[in-house]
């Protein structure tokens, strides 16, 4: 693995505070100058916002072209640990994000949410329970000394499995939600968001490490892009805050309500792995990346899908960036805890 994938670099660790302003910076925007959302909101193709579609490609090609699919053939070594992440990032958690999401939204907070606006926030929750995390796990996997070539196959072949199973996860749980949502639009969300950058990535991994050899690809070419991926979550957050600028002034209060039940998500998920690696007899090593890849969520793709099916300004977006402002700081606990635990394996 490179260089940054020993740690935490600052960008990453102070995440929540660089989302925060960027929220600050988009509502004062869409507030007093509203003139830059309507413009930006005239450039759509079937419904998918252009200059969020451009940041947000800005932001998820880096994070393709570092993972290494070649590894998938290594995906018989050891493959408790494999089917532990498979189980619980497609069978169980987009189907626990639902049920807590809907008791919290629909239930627990329906004094001081509209069903309308609670059907929207159950939406952005879904999205995000129905795309586990692809480049982050790097960073937690190393933070917590996990096995480096083991993580690559868990994120290389939870990338594949998004490509067929992200789709109709979605469709079925926004339509027990009785939220009709077309299949052309979250096909080709799936197509923009997924599929482009990742055969974009697979490219240039195969072109640069044929021409300079994977050392150069990983130590120098890749990072030369570790700026570009900020830059495009930041504006893109940035645009997104601006967006939902009236949204958030009317309704401040629910940003802590769409952070409860995400928290809660986070933290089940990552005990329900973790624990299942540990009654395997798994070694730590590889039960500490398993946790992660589950309990962390590829926020980038859900806000893509969210802006496409709802909207720029929907709540359903709003949902889907109040998970980016949580997830950091709920990880990084998780790995404290998961470090103080590693002597319980073996």
């Amino acid at each position: 693995m490179n260089k940054e994938n020993n740690g935490i670099n600052k960008f990453q660790r102070y995440l929540s505070i660089w989302v925060a302003l960027c929220m600050v910076i988009g509502i004062l925007i869409g507030k007093y100058a509203p003139v830059v959302p309507q413009f930006l909101s005239q450039f759509e193709y079937a419904n998918v916002s252009i200059p969020m579609a451009i940041l947000i490609w800005i932001m998820i090609y880096p994070m393709m072209m570092k993972v290494d699919f070649e590894s998938v053939k290594n995906v018989g070594k050891n493959p408790k640990g494999l089917f532990v992440t498979w189980i619980v990032n497609w069978l169980i958690k987009p189907f626990t994000m639902y049920l807590i999401a809907f008791l919290f939204f629909m239930i627990v907070f329906k004094t001081w949410i509209t069903p309308e606006l609670a059907t929207q926030y159950l939406a952005g929750a879904v999205l995000l329970g129905a795309a586990p995390c692809t480049a982050m796990v790097f960073v937690w996997s190393s933070l917590t000394k996990g096995n480096p070539a083991y993580t690559v196959v868990q994120v290389a072949t939870n990338d594949l499995i998004i490509l067929v199973a992200f789709v109709p996860i979605v469709k079925f749980l926004l339509g027990v939600s009785n939220i009709e949502v077309p299949w052309m639009t979250l096909i080709l969300s799936v197509v923009l968001f997924v599929v482009i950058p990742l055969v974009a990535g697979i490219l240039t991994r195969i072109v640069v490490t044929k021409q300079k050899g994977k050392d150069y690809f990983e130590n120098i070419f890749s990072r030369k892009f570790d700026n570009l991926t900020s830059v495009g979550l930041l504006l893109t957050l940035v645009l997104l805050f601006a967006f939902q600028g009236e949204t958030i002034l009317n309704n401040p209060l629910h940003i802590l309500l769409i952070a409860i039940p995400l928290i809660i998500q986070t933290v089940l998920i990552f005990i329900i792995a973790y624990g299942t690696c540990k009654f395997l007899k798994l070694p730590y090593d590889i039960a500490a990346p398993a946790g992660m890849i589950g309990a962390s969520n590829f926020f980038e793709l859900s806000v893509a899908v969210a802006i496409a099916l709802f909207g720029t300004s929907s709540p359903a977006a709003l949902a889907t960036t109040v998970g980016v402002l949580t997830e950091v700081p709920i990880m990084l606990m998780l790995v404290r805890f998961a470090n103080k635990t590693k002597n319980n394996f073996k």
